[in-house]
C-alpha cells in the first residue's frame, strides 16, 4: 500500500526571519541611554573622590552634591539668566543660516568665487573670538547685539563650509537626468541639488548650535549684565565656586537641548536619510 504525505497548509508557526534581530536592536536602544549615564556617573565619582584626596577647598573645586544644592537653590535664577544666553544663541545661530546658506550656494555654483572667498573665511574662523569681542563692545555698545553678532561669527563657518561640500556631492548622473527631463537649473536645484545636500547641511548646524551658545557666553564674559556668562564670571570673583559649576551645568543642558532640536528637525525634514 502506497502511503501519501499531506501538503503542508501552513498552519504551523510563520518564521520570523527578524525575531532575532529585534533583541539586539532593543539591547543597542537601551545602550545608548545606559552609556551616557554610566560615564556621567563615573566623572562624579571621579570628582568627588579628587576632592576628597586631595582635600580641596570648596572655593576651589565643590564637591558634586554641593554644586547639584546650588543648582536646586538657585534654579530660578539660572532659568532666567539662560532665557537671555538663549535668545542670544537663537538669533545669532539663524543669522548665520541667512547668510551662510547663500554664500554656500554661490560657493559650490563659481569656482573662481571658491578660490577667492575659501581664504578669507579661513582667515575669519582663524581670528580668537575672544579678540574680537571687546571691539565690537566698542563699536556696537554694551547691549544685545554683541552677543549676537558673536554667536553669528561662532556658528557661521561650519554652515557654510559643509553645505558648499554637500551641494557638490550631488551626483552628477542626478544632473543629466534632470537636463534629460528639461528641468529648469533653479529646479534641479530645489528638487536634486539642496535635498542631497541636506544632511551635510544638518551636519553644520549641529556643530554650529553648540559653537553659537559658546559665542554669546564669550561676549557674556566681556561686558553684560545678564546672562549665564554674566552669571559664571560673577560667581568667580565672590568666591561661589558652586553657583559658577551650576551655572556651567545649565548652559550644558541649554547646549544639549539645542542639540537634540537641531537632530529631530534632521529626522523630519531629511527622512530619506538613513543615517548608518
Amino acid at each position: 500500500m502506497v502511503t501519501t504525505r499531506a501538503p503542508d497548509t501552513g498552519s504551523g508557526p510563520a518564521a520570523t526571519p527578524n525575531s532575532d534581530a529585534s533583541p539586539s536592536s532593543r539591547f543597542a536602544d537601551l545602550g545608548r541611554w545606559v552609556a551616557p549615564l554610566v560615564s556621567f556617573i563615573a566623572i562624579l565619582a571621579l570628582w568627588q573622590v579628587t576632592v576628597v584626596v586631595f582635600r580641596l577647598p570648596r572655593f576651589i573645586l565643590p564637591p558634586p552634591l554641593d554644586v547639584l544644592i546650588a543648582f536646586g537653590t538657585n534654579l530660578p535664577t539660572l532659568l532666567r539668566d539662560s532665557l537671555v544666553t538663549l535668545r542670544e544663541t537663537v538669533l545669532g545661530f539663524f543669522l548665520s543660516i541667512v547668510v551662510a546658506v547663500p554664500l554656500a550656494v554661490v560657493i559650490a555654483a563659481s569656482a573662481p568665487l571658491r578660490n577667492g572667498l575659501y581664504p578669507l573665511l579661513l582667515l575669519g574662523q582663524s581670528v580668537p573670538k575672544q579678540a574680537i569681542a571687546p571691539l565690537l563692545l566698542l563699536w556696537i555698545g554694551y547691549g544685545e547685539m554683541p552677543k549676537v553678532v558673536l554667536a553669528f561669527l561662532t556658528a557661521f563657518f561650519p554652515i557654510v563650509v559643509n553645505t558648499a561640500i554637500g551641494l557638490q556631492m550631488t551626483p552628477p548622473e542626478m544632473h543629466d537626468l534632470g537636463r534629460l527631463l528639461s528641468a529648469s537649473r533653479w529646479r534641479v536645484f530645489f528638487k536634486v541639488t539642496f535635498p542631497s545636500a541636506m544632511p551635510y547641511f544638518f551636519a553644520g548646524l549641529k556643530v554650529a548650535i553648540s559653537l553659537a551658545v559658546v559665542g554669546a557666553v564669550i561676549g557674556e564674559f566681556i561686558g553684560a549684565d545678564q546672562g549665564l556668562g554674566q552669571r559664571i564670571v560673577v560667581a568667580s570673583g565672590n568666591q561661589r565656586t558652586e553657583l559658577a559649576f551650576a551655572s556651567i551645568m545649565m548652559l550644558s543642558l541649554l547646549g544639549i537641548v539645542l542639540f537634540g532640536l537641531v537632530a529631530l528637525a534632521e529626522k523630519l525634514l531629511c527622512p530619506w536619510y538613513n543615517k548608518a
